[in-house]
């Protein structure tokens, strides 16, 4: 049973229920969606569509179903039933003023999204959960660091107040991921007993169910892949030789990857630069106890003292960083920056608030020469500052446009 945790996006999903007819949560699978809409409608009627019982009961009539449930219930895994979205379009539209009447969830972006753009448009919200933030699993506020976006960026906004995670917990998330379940135990046995279930469910089981037609020895062997290419450019080419399948197939998997919530695609930043782009796909695996999970690392020394430590801790901050925005509502899209010449930032955002560059930093120590892509491309862009994420004590400014503000208040 997954831990009810209270998670970050637990108002704004009561807010939008008072909006919206239908609202839709979607994520990974055992990220904590169905916990959420129990937590925030516990009197909605439950009918999980995985359940042999429940989606016979609900296709043997639909009609009669909801003659009988014309509001409040959940549907649970609504991908399963395609002729869903059809029959809610048509029930809704008998009265269109009613809000709050249902909530659906599901795993599958691909086909969950697609239905909802056919079927529900204009009549539904939609929220995606991730992994739990390292702030829901201690149970501790949302930082006031995504205060920051809700007005264009500038040095007088720049206030943080909240009380950092200390250096263990981060360390403790960063590790083990945010999938509530396993992180919710003490016992390693069953953290890698449970992350191995969900390895062989996700291929043998949710993909093969998805895309029936899938090599599902040759993807495999892709995740694996991918996992060592995790915060690194992919050379679709080169993994497509390695794989031996072909490059429109390996553009296929990183759709599916991303589409099924494993996989984090970054494109390049290429708006008004003037130096030549690695236009190159970039991205990660979502979850870092995922992540290291398919590494075989399992404890924090050995995470350490791996070639893959700033690489995981980069996912892991960029995720933190995505996950708040979501979480308070706030619309950005997110780049990598990197030139031929070896200037990197490593996120890039976009939204109403302006552009923000962030570079993340492994360790506490900051060297001159490691804010100079920073340095220039604030100036280029002409940008009130940009930041530095690492895992130093304290918030400061290293120079007169470049913060570094410590993940802990993230």
């Amino acid at each position: 049973m997954i831990t009810a945790y209270n998670r970050n996006i637990m108002s704004q999903l009561a807010t939008l229920l008072d909006l919206f007819p239908v609202v839709a949560i979607i994520g990974a699978r055992q990220v904590g969606k169905t916990t959420l809409a129990k937590q925030v409608k516990p009197d909605f009627l439950y009918v999980d569509l995985e359940k042999p019982s429940d989606y016979d009961r609900f296709t043997r009539d639909t009609e009669f179903f909801f003659k009988q449930y014309p509001s409040k219930v959940i549907f649970d895994e609504a991908q399963l039933c395609p002729q869903l979205f059809s029959t809610l379009r048509s029930v809704i539209d008998d009265n269109r003023t009613q809000k709050g009447r249902f909530i659906i969830t599901g795993s599958s972006s691909p086909e969950l999204l697609s239905s909802i753009s056919e079927s529900l448009a204009g009549r539904i919200a939609v929220i995606e959960l991730g992994t739990l933030k390292a702030n829901e699993f201690y149970q501790q506020p949302l930082s006031d660091f995504y205060q920051l976006f809700k007005a264009p960026l500038a040095k007088k906004h720049l206030v943080i107040e909240s009380t950092p995670l200390n250096f263990s917990d981060i360390q403790n998330m960063w590790l083990r991921g945010g999938y509530p379940e396993p992180c919710h135990s003490q016992n390693p046995v069953f953290y890698q007993e449970w992350m191995h279930n969900y390895e062989v469910t996700y291929i043998n089981r949710d993909i093969a169910r998805l895309f029936p037609k899938l090599d599902k020895i040759a993807y495999r062997r892709f995740i694996t892949m991918l996992s060592e290419l995790s915060s690194k450019i992919i050379n679709k080419s080169d993994l497509a030789r390695s794989i031996e399948v072909s490059l429109p197939t390996i553009t296929d998997y990183l759709d599916i990857a991303t589409g099924t919530f494993l996989w984090r695609s970054l494109p390049s930043f290429e708006h008004n630069v003037t130096k030549r782009i690695v236009k190159m796909p970039r991205g990660h695996i979502r979850d870092t106890g995922l992540l290291h999970h398919l590494l075989h690392i399992n404890q924090l020394e050995q995470l350490r003292s791996n070639i893959i430590a700033g690489f995981s801790f980069e996912a892991f901050v960029i995720e933190e960083i995505l996950k708040g925005l979501q979480d308070s509502r706030i619309q950005a899209n997110a780049y990598y920056y990197r030139t031929y010449a070896g200037a990197e930032i490593d996120l890039i955002l976009e939204g109403n608030f302006g552009l923000l560059p962030i570079e993340i930093k492994y360790g506490s120590t900051i060297l001159s020469r490691q804010l100079r892509a920073m340095t220039e491309f604030v100036h280029e862009q002409q940008l009130p500052y940009g930041i530095i994420i690492n895992q130093a004590d304290r918030i400061e400014w290293l120079t007169e446009k470049i913060i570094q503000i410590p993940v802990g208040y993230l």
